[in-house]
């Protein structure tokens, strides 16, 4: 019936009262109009559809009305995101009417605009898809009260003592919200404490559980895995090629323990090249539908950070029976491909293996000897293969290139720390020759089995990444050309070629590394889904990820699916109905706890960031301005640590140009833009706020 309702809604030019919606769908009898009365009522449940003041029903897509998450500022005010609208609605502190950041609400448009943004009010809150927060306890009297860790959550909850797990003041607790008091204010309960905020490792631990990831694994998970075979025997050898006499070894880094992935090269004798892509094959341990399975599901990714790793597996089979260790048996899936001098793929094979991993070699000493000709110890009798494989990576690389391949070469910041987490260095983490080798093989490994399974056109799941809004791009042309920069010839396609056109004429430009970033936040994200769109970013037509399924679950069910299909043979229509639902499910959790894993791991290394500098206010710094904003600018270090310039703590009144970025002293008419280097002071620095303030010395 709720088709039928929703049919008839889209199909009418006006709203319409429940006794006209009876006579269009010819309903009379008594049970049946109660059923239509129930049926409604669901629809507006969720919010499909509108209840107007007169009693008549419409599409909430045809209304004033819009359902959207709200995110709130941590001033007060917020933007309600809406899907398929360009433009978040803007909420004033006075219109959000008791609705929580994150609350799936309601909101009304108002006619009006502020500063070039949608208006609207809060009419009521759909849902509450989180209702467990994270927070320090403190006691006055018999109760506790929770300061909430999200500065944006801005509501107050207090906590009965019988309620409180007997948590003492100082606590990170996670504590669930009970009966609303007031707007502001919530009964609460403590269900879990995480430990005290001065322990060495709790302010990473309170972020995690911020975003649900899992710590511990259950007590089924550890049962099972106690009992599971921690080596390989004869009988795993069945129906698998034995490769343990070839040249099979590991590039990773130096503290890497999860071992996916192992390479193997050859020339042939036709002068092509023979690459063999060789990745653990956990789907043989990890059946699906165990705990194991579920787990690992519901965790979708491991998570790292700063000084651990959170897994998507157990160590016993992350660090162990699953890991390409050295010197040891152990199951893979090989995919050998050959490819002619040109980086053309010729030929293939994906397969069940044994492999026996040479030596377990770091980034750091492949780069001494492919950037450097040093040859540490132990690397000797390896050096003629990693030489040819640089070889043919970059011709894989100049392949990539020509088809369109972005690269736009951002930083990423690795921070050190001591033994009780504390921050003692932020510095670039280095991606040399070897990085971009593994890269370069693993996207070829990549291509070549998702192509194999779309061309067989069976259930599948994709790594997909749309093209580019085309305003967000135009947007982007135009702020460029403010800073004098016009692209040589017409952009009249976002094509990859383009973008990649495009970062070509910035890349020697003094301030590429912001405007690269500016770039690829206007850029779609990349996510998994079951239906294939191709690889914007890699200009690739298909794609998927099959090298680390130690640590992502679609690289597992890739794996399951090659060994359902190609290994089992099985293509039973009930197999494949199966995999047909499952996949949708798959793809959507797994890309929604990617997002949280990254978010994670961003908040974590903003406070640890945030902690470092603390020990570093009165000191100057060299940076670039990152980003111009109506309250100040940022500016992000050569380390890429980033602080805000405020406007308040600048001698002057600014003028802020929207449209050029830009910030102009009306006295001293200095002008600030994005890419201008400066000087700046650490003036403030606070770990559990996650900022750093800084103030403008000069101008380099």
């Amino acid at each position: 019936m709720k088709e039928k309702i929703i049919e008839l809604l889209k199909n009418s030019d006006k709203a319409l009262s429940i006794y006209e919606i009876q006579d269009f769908l010819k309903i009379t009898d008594v049970d049946k109009i109660k059923k239509l009365t129930e049926t409604l009522q669901e629809l507006e449940d969720e919010i499909i559809i509108y209840h107007t003041n007169k009693h008549k029903y419409m599409l909430l897509e045809d209304s004033h009305l819009k359902k959207g998450i709200m995110r709130v500022n941590k001033k007060g005010f917020g933007f309600v995101e809406v899907d398929g609208m360009e433009d978040d609605i803007y909420i004033s502190e006075d219109n959000i009417n008791g609705a929580i950041h994150g609350d799936i609400v309601l909101v009304e448009l108002i006619s009006k605009k502020v500063a070039k943004e949608l208006e609207g009010r809060i009419l009521r809150v759909v849902k509450r898809p989180v209702t467990r927060y994270i927070g320090e306890i403190n006691f006055r009297k018999d109760n506790g009260y929770v300061t909430l860790d999200d500065k944006k959550i801005k509501i107050e909850i207090e906590v009965k003592k019988e309620n409180s797990m007997n948590a003492v003041d100082g606590h990170k607790v996670v504590v669930e919200l009970g009966k609303k008091i007031n707007n502001h204010k919530y009964q609460g309960k403590v269900v879990e404490i995480i430990g005290h905020k001065n322990d060495p490792g709790v302010d990473i631990l309170s972020i995690v559980y911020k975003y649900n990831i899992n710590t511990e694994f259950p007590e089924d998970v550890k049962e099972q895995v106690k009992k599971m075979p921690m080596e390989v025997v004869e009988k795993d050898f069945k129906d698998r090629k034995d490769l343990r006499n070839e040249e099979i070894f590991t590039i990773d880094g130096d503290d890497t323990k999860d071992i996916d992935d192992a390479i193997s090269i050859k020339k042939l004798d036709n002068g092509h090249y023979e690459l063999g892509v060789h990745i653990a094959d956990v789907s043989y341990y990890v059946k699906e539908g165990s705990p194991l399975d579920n787990e690992a599901m519901e965790r979708g990714t491991s998570v790292y950070l700063v000084d651990r790793v959170i897994p998507m597996l157990p160590h016993e089979l992350s660090n162990g029976i699953c890991s390409l260790n050295p010197n040891v048996d152990r199951l893979a899936i090989s995919c050998v491909m050959e490819f002619d001098g040109n980086g053309k793929q010729v030929k293939y094979d994906i397969f069940p293996s044994v492999i026996k991993s040479r030596i377990q070699m770091t980034y750091k000493k492949v780069n001494d000897i492919l950037e450097k000709n040093i040859v540490a110890e132990g690397y000797q009798d390896y050096v003629k293969s990693l030489q040819l494989m640089k070889e043919l990576a970059d011709i894989l690389r100049n392949m990539k290139i020509n088809r369109g391949y972005i690269d736009f070469e951002v930083d990423e910041a690795k921070i050190l720390v001591d033994e009780n987490c504390v921050p003692t260095a932020v510095e670039l983490r280095n991606r040399g020759t070897g990085e971009m080798l593994i890269e370069d093989f693993m996207i070829a490994a990549n291509e070549c089995v998702a192509t194999h399974i779309y061309f067989m056109n069976l259930p599948f799941i994709y790594r997909v990444h749309d093209l580019p809004k085309e305003e967000k791009i135009r947007s982007y042309l135009s702020f460029i050309g403010t800073l004098g920069y016009q692209i040589p010839g017409d952009i009249k396609d976002f094509k990859p070629k383009s973008m990649q056109k495009l970062i070509e004429y910035l890349s020697d430009k003094e301030e590429f590394t912001i405007l690269s970033e500016l770039l690829l936040r206007s850029m779609q994200k990349a996510i998994y889904q079951p239906e294939n769109i191709g690889h914007y970013g890699l200009a690739s037509n298909c794609y998927t990820h099959f090298t680390s399924p130690i640590r992502r679950y679609p690289d597992t069910t890739v794996h399951r699916l090659l060994r359902t299909y190609l290994f089992n043979k099985d293509l039973s229509n009930e197999t494949l109905r199966h995999w047909e639902e499952k996949l949708v499910y798959i793809s959507e959790h797994s890309s929604s706890r990617e997002k949280a894993s990254v978010d994670c791991e961003r908040e974590v290394e903003d406070m640890k960031m945030a902690e470092y500098m603390e020990k570093h206010i009165g000191e100057e710094f060299e940076g670039m301005i990152s980003s111009v904003t109506n309250f100040g600018m940022f500016v992000e270090l050569d380390n890429l640590i980033e602080g805000l310039v405020s406007i308040k703590d600048m001698n002057d009144f600014y003028h802020y140009d929207e449209e050029r970025m830009t910030l102009t002293g009306e006295r001293s008419h200095i002008k600030y833009t994005i890419g201008e280097r400066v000087i700046v002071k650490v003036v403030r620095a606070n770990k559990e706020e996650k900022m750093i303030d800084f103030e403008i010395v000069r101008k380099v």
